[in-house]
């Protein structure tokens, strides 16, 4: 991994500017490398020459587009070690899940090459009067244009794959905003796509301040905006985006019911893993659980018992589940929530104290519904613990809340199932598991503050392409 400033690129070229900025790591505060930064003339550059690639990215083959696809994730395997130890170095994420990242990348743009084949359209009849007899129509799928990708820090490889995999797919050129505290790993990638063997003009990866960002939002020759990051941000950039299109995905505190009729071990040992896997720095972590009465107590002796026993430290280590926040604000940010919450009567079970980034594992009881722990994004390793006597009213809880990204909720019961997955507001409902569980093909997304529109190969292509009809008179 070097140590040195990297360049940015910018339609097949790499470039080095007067601005740079240094990644630190955040569990020992060591020197992890630099970029250059973009200026106003790059950005300007990059969506030129983005347009002209646009001309030759719409006119590759469906063959093509998924050849392209199967060499970067071909790449992306080989040099699987060598990204996943460069996430962890800029991040903090554990390396077990760093290396979960790195083979979910894979995963994502294999399905998205398998997707490039499966762009189809229909055949309407559109003889449907007296007056239209004979007439039908075509309709088919075509890319928009350019894509901008705006990533967040938390997953700096797979988020880059689940924008940048449906955009080569569609046949759109694509510029990357790669986040500022891990930018290295979207160039290393930015690598492996220049040899692919896609359009160069059609690619940037242009690492920048966020007021030179803004520039790429507000440019009406970009088609579409698919950002991933905090709701503060993501709505601010909607409301500059003009008339293209948006898909936000913005996140969300996500709420688990378990049911008497539960399996109380496996609720557990999965409800831990989803509050304080990688710090709970994941925008559908568990952070508030609604368990039913009957068995609280004992959810709750099980839960602190299995808390406690989470290997907490250093992210190289192999047995590490919680390792540093991503710096030592959101560190400090975190433990002022729950100290607030304790101000106002919240009992702390275990955790509440952090070291540097590295914040314990945090389990609270009695939090008012008006706390930040449970009304925010905790974006942190805390959980809420909350009692319920009947399914409406765990329900309420899960929907006591202005997001909306995904709940789980752990039955044997299917009238309470159906009842959830009827009730729940919320792009997903995850039955017997967490809400963390994600697979790359899926639907992704939320309603409320969560955001606008879904990830997942086959529903990112449909935001990226337009329907566009064929009106066939054959006399």
């Amino acid at each position: 991994m070097s140590k040195v400033d990297n360049s940015f690129y910018v339609g097949g070229e790499w470039r080095k500017s007067a601005e740079r900025s240094s990644i630190t790591h955040p569990w020992d505060d060591s020197h992890v490398g630099g970029v250059f930064l973009a200026s106003d003339a790059d950005i300007e550059d990059a969506i030129s020459l983005a347009s002209a690639g646009f001309e030759k990215t719409k006119m590759l083959s469906s063959y093509e587009r998924s050849e392209i696809l199967q060499y970067i994730a071909g790449q992306i395997r080989e040099r699987q070690e060598n990204f996943a130890q460069l996430i962890t170095a800029e991040i903090g994420k554990p390396i077990h899940f760093s290396r979960i990242e790195v083979e979910r990348a894979v995963f994502t743009l294999q399905l998205a090459s398998e997707e490039a084949k499966r762009i189809s359209g229909d055949v309407i009849p559109l003889d449907l009067l007296a007056s239209t007899k004979n007439r039908f129509g075509i309709v088919r799928r075509f890319p928009i244009g350019i894509v901008l990708g705006i990533i967040p820090f938390n997953f700096p490889l797979n988020l880059v794959a689940h924008k940048l995999g449906p955009a080569i797919a569609s046949g759109n050129s694509f510029l990357l905003k790669p986040p500022p505290q891990a930018p290295l790993t979207s160039l290393l990638l930015t690598k492996i796509v220049e040899e692919s063997g896609f359009p160069k003009e059609a690619f940037s990866a242009l690492p920048c301040k966020n007021s030179t960002a803004e520039r790429l939002v507000t440019d009406e020759r970009i088609k579409m905006l698919s950002f991933t990051g905090s709701p503060q941000v993501g709505w601010l950039l909607k409301a500059r985006a003009g008339r293209k299109k948006v898909v936000l995905e913005l996140g969300g505190n996500a709420g688990v019911i378990v049911d008497k009729s539960a399996n109380v071990e496996d609720a557990v040992r999965k409800n831990v893993m989803g509050a304080f896997a990688y710090g709970g720095q994941t925008c559908i972590k568990v952070q508030r659980i609604f368990v039913h009465s009957e068995i609280t107590e004992r959810y709750i002796e099980a839960f602190i018992r299995e808390t406690k026993s989470l290997k907490v430290g250093d992210p190289h280590s192999p047995e590490t589940i919680v390792g540093p926040l991503v710096d030592k604000a959101a560190a400090e940010r975190v433990v002022s929530w729950v100290e607030e919450s304790v101000d106002h009567g919240a009992e702390i079970l275990c955790g509440g104290k952090s070291q540097g980034c590295v914040v314990e594992p945090t389990v609270l009881l009695n939090v008012r519904r008006t706390e930040k722990v449970f009304c925010n994004e905790i974006f942190g390793p805390v959980v809420t613990i909350h009692s319920f006597d009947d399914i409406g009213q765990a329900v309420a809880g899960i929907n006591d809340s202005a997001f909306g990204l995904q709940a789980g909720i752990f039955t044997n019961d299917f009238k309470n199932i159906l009842f959830a997955y009827d009730n729940i507001e919320a792009g997903g409902v995850v039955v017997n598991d967490n809400p963390t569980f994600r697979i790359d093909n899926m639907p992704y997304g939320g309603t409320k503050q969560s955001g606008l529109g879904r990830e997942g190969l086959k529903y990112a292509i449909e935001e990226m392409t337009e329907p566009k009809l064929l009106a066939i008179n054959p006399s």
